[in-house]
């Protein structure tokens, strides 16, 4: 009988390697499920919903996080790294989610935030009393210019200067996002001891890994050099949105610093004293996302894998850039792990950003996810992908996020990704809660909630089971490597190979029918995955948004 408290599990049970090739179902809690009537999402929630989740087929859940905090970018701001916010329940709700999540055999991550803290957190409190108490130089504090502007041209993601003049210290304080998240300052060997000892704290509670928010973000260049400016033609919108000016800098200073790797391995090595305890790292940097992932997952002595924003950008995917992305990471990383996604809590939903123009949307989102499981790496799925919700146009008045006030209307910041997971189609709160949610459900989501889709073959969550089970039932597709094959355009085409076993894989994005020839006779078509592309001999035959999958006879 398995042990109530996860940590106590036998240890023989424990595969460390679990993390290799999972994947992950992302829960943000403010929109799961509300126990409690107060419109916001919490622990039991979670807990309630768990046999959903683990009747997707996942292997773990990762969940945004519920410390305490003011709540001023939900959750992202911390005052109590050891602590569960109220407004999510207790501790022991934890402790209970833990253990079911166990039971049903699910892994649980966490969302680690350790870049910045809450300008409310008591680190801080006592950093800014005065320049000589013994938190002073916790965070990341410099003099201001002689003109009384501050230290350098450093912007931060959520507008303006990342500086903050305080008035008790009379000197500038460092926030890569809001003014009231004060950047630490890993500089500061204490500092990294307090972080990694919150690790330890959660990893002896029982949690099983840690998806650890802007790990670029760490350390900054104690010179304070301004970061140069970027060239028009370079700019992208991957890690801020277009109108956002943090787009006209090469932040060559302000994050992305090699001290970082040091760090790295210090937290690596604490999670190495723990069976199969494994981090996935947030990589926030629009021009050398993919070269930092692969320094970050480089050999057993960093984090076990990290996701950039290669496939969470407005850009729609395409076969060349599938294939172009994966064979860059097996170039600059072959002894690294990736983890892809297409949407989570900080962009728009992938169904408005890639499938609202599609002759067949939902065949579309189809194909894609089944391309996502299929591709060598782990994989990140966020509530409410598998019902096909797309992001929720809310009116100004209805907005909570910070960064969609600020630069409204031309970006409306984050809150239409976040609205509430919709189960049951017949109440106008979608079973989220009984009370008036903390932002509103759409009713286009309704048709879409759980019960809508639950038990009808062709709906969009019956399909995320039955692919989630087909990869289950093919670990080649798990922890296989890959090889790109020459494809028709729209198509993409590779096989995956893990010692004598074989699976070739193609998928036509288009809507138009494809014809493929790639040696296809010396295939067989493997069943169960619910496409229904046909193979002609040495021809596979594609329609639109369809796949293939075949094995060796």
């Amino acid at each position: 009988m398995q042990a109530d408290n996860p940590a106590e599990a036998p240890a023989a049970t424990v595969d460390p390697d679990w993390w290799r090739g999972a994947v992950i179902y992302q829960i943000y809690p403010r929109s799961f499920q509300d126990t409690n009537g107060d419109g916001v999402g919490d622990l039991k929630g979670i807990i309630r919903r768990l046999p959903y989740v683990a009747e997707l087929g996942v292997d773990a859940i990762w969940i945004s996080p519920f410390f305490k905090s003011p709540m001023k970018d939900f959750g992202y701001d911390i005052t109590d790294y050891c602590d569960v916010d109220p407004l999510f329940g207790t501790l022991e709700d934890f402790d209970a989610l833990i253990a079911q999540a166990h039971r049903l055999g699910l892994k649980v991550m966490i969302d680690e935030v350790l870049s910045h803290t809450a300008d409310a957190h008591p680190w801080f409190r006592e950093s800014r009393s005065s320049r000589d108490n013994a938190k002073a130089d916790w965070y990341v504090w410099a003099d201001a210019k002689p003109d009384g502007t501050p230290p350098n041209n450093w912007l931060a993601i959520f507008g303006g200067s990342a500086w903050q003049w305080d008035t008790r210290r009379e000197q500038y304080y460092l926030h890569n996002f809001l003014a009231e998240q004060p950047d630490l300052n890993f500089h500061n060997p204490e500092v990294q001891d307090a972080l990694l000892a919150i690790t330890r704290f959660w990893l002896e509670r029982g949690v099983d890994g840690f998806r650890l928010d802007t790990i670029n973000f760490y350390f900054h260049s104690q010179g304070l050099e301004d970061n140069p400016a970027l060239p028009p033609e370079q700019r992208n919108d991957q890690t801020a949105p277009s109108v956002n000016p943090y787009n006209y800098q090469d932040h060559l200073y302000d994050k992305s610093r090699p001290e970082n790797l040091a760090f790295l391995e210090r937290f690596r090595a604490l999670l190495d004293e723990y069976p199969a305890a494994a981090a996935i790292g947030e990589v926030g940097d629009s021009q050398r996302g993919l070269e930092i992932v692969a320094a970050y997952t480089a050999g057993e002595k960093r984090v076990h894998m990290c996701y950039a924003f290669d496939f969470l950008a407005p850009e729609k995917i395409s076969a060349d850039n599938v294939r172009a992305v994966l064979e860059r990471f097996g170039r600059e990383a072959s002894d690294g792990w990736a983890c892809w996604a297409f949407s989570n809590h900080d962009v728009m939903r992938h169904a408005s950003r890639w499938a609202a123009d599609q002759q067949d949307p939902a065949a579309y989102l189809k194909v894609i996810s089944a391309l996502l499981l299929s591709l060598r790496g782990s994989a990140c799925l966020y509530q409410g992908e598998e019902l096909g919700l797309g992001e929720a146009d809310l009116a100004y008045e209805d907005l909570r996020d910070p960064y969609g006030i600020r630069f409204w209307p031309e970006f409306k910041g984050r809150d239409g990704c976040r609205t509430p997971m919709v189960w049951n189609g017949d109440t106008p709160a979608g079973g989220f809660s009984t009370a008036r949610p903390w932002l509103p459900v759409p009713a286009e989501h309704l048709p879409k909630a759980v019960d809508r889709q639950q038990g009808k073959a062709e709906s969009l969550l019956e399909h995320y089971r039955r692919f989630l089970a087909f990869r289950r039932r093919n670990p080649v597709l798990v922890k296989g490597d890959i090889e790109f094959l020459d494809a028709p355009e729209d198509v993409v085409a590779f096989s995956r190979s893990a010692g004598n076993s074989r699976m070739l894989c193609v998928f036509n994005l288009g809507h138009s029918a494809k014809t493929v020839s790639l040696g296809a006779g010396d295939w067989q078509a493997v069943p169960g995955h619910g496409f229904v592309g046909k193979q002609d001999g040495d021809i596979i035959e594609l329609g639109a948004y369809q796949a293939w999958f075949g094995a060796p006879p």
